[in-house]
């Protein structure tokens, strides 16, 4: 592997929740570009989107306010905020025109339970 830059118009968001409101997410790297990590940007606007997450994840707060609701309490993010999520955490992605940037490992989660292996 070598490095690489992904340029913005790279990215394709693809619908994650809502209405009501909206969530969408762009993955920029992926196994293509990385055997261990993924990352990306995500939109969350006026929703709710349930999960549990199966890797660790950091998020950084691009800009509008990002919210994180687990635990019985809510993490309000605004623009330079970075949140870290442990894997197994279940929780609510939420937010007001909010735009983060995700990096998780192993960014393999999903390929990892499809072959019957838990994610480590």
């Amino acid at each position: 592997m070598k490095a690489t830059l992904i340029r913005r118009r790279a990215l394709n968001f693809t619908h994650r929740g809502g209405p009501p409101g909206h969530a969408e997410v762009a993955r920029a790297v992926s196994d293509d570009v990385s055997a261990t990590m993924a990352a990306g940007i995500a939109r969350f606007d006026a929703c709710s989107i349930a999960w549990t997450v199966l890797y660790d994840e950091v998020v950084y707060v691009i800009d509008g306010v990002f919210r994180l609701v687990t635990g019985g309490e809510t993490l309000e993010g605004h623009a330079g905020d970075v949140l870290w999520i442990p894997k197994g955490t279940e929780l609510k992605y939420e937010g007001e025109q909010a735009s983060i940037f995700y990096a998780v490992y192993p960014g393999n989660w999903k390929a990892l339970l499809e072959a019957g292996g838990a994610p480590s």
